[in-house]
């Protein structure tokens, strides 16, 4: 799998994500994150036509990716991921986002696609933050106790594992989130946990 991990939206490589572009340049777009109790449907769905319509401009084929759709429906949404070349995951609430992953059997799935040299994996705040094996350290910024989905009551703290430290997107940025991630930060530092910070333009690339 390649990832394109954005601070914020699309970042700064953008002719480095067009060179990245799998063969098959289907890609699902996940906007899951953005469910938490209190969101604004249409709010989110703005946000998700303007993504979907930047991704067709550099030359992906994107359609929209609703987990809830797959909400224990696992092997129909194995079979989609499979017809796709990528995904891409929206910021939002890292916690909502992992539930969703859950109760859909993504992140079962993941642990195959992971092993797809063709599949590209794009995305950005909350996209890229539960990539990390846990989201302890995100808890300020995002509010784990926020259940949009009657499948789930407890926070779920395990990430997809993929690394072993965590992101910390929006750092030092003009951004209304910066100030709390730089009260994670300091939770990191006092923890010894890993983590990397990422100011909104920067983009980790990994082919």
């Amino acid at each position: 799998m390649k990832y394109y991990l954005s601070s914020y939206k699309f970042g700064n490589q953008i002719e480095e994500l067009k060179n990245i572009i799998p063969h098959n340049n289907r890609v699902g777009h996940i906007n899951n994150s953005r469910d938490w109790v209190g969101a604004d449907p249409e709010r989110a769905n703005k946000h998700q036509q303007e993504e979907m319509e930047f991704l067709n401009k550099i030359g992906f084929k994107p359609e929209a990716l609703d987990l809830k759709e797959y909400f224990n429906k696992t092997k129909e949404l194995k079979s989609k991921l499979n017809s796709l070349g990528g995904i891409w995951v929206s910021g939002g609430n890292t916690f909502v986002l992992r539930m969703a992953m859950k109760i859909s059997g993504f992140d079962n799935i993941f642990k195959e696609l992971i092993n797809r040299k063709d599949f590209l994996y794009g995305g950005y705040s909350a996209g890229i933050c539960i990539l990390s094996d846990s989201l302890k350290s995100i808890e300020i910024v995002d509010d784990p106790n926020n259940f949009p989905y009657k499948e789930i009551t407890k926070p779920i703290y395990e990430g997809l594992g993929v690394f072993n430290y965590s992101f910390m997107p929006h750092y030092d940025s003009d951004h209304f989130e910066s100030e709390a991630i730089e009260k994670e930060i300091q939770r990191c530092i006092d923890n010894k946990w890993l983590f990397k910070a990422l100011r909104d333009g920067d983009v980790i690339i990994v082919n």
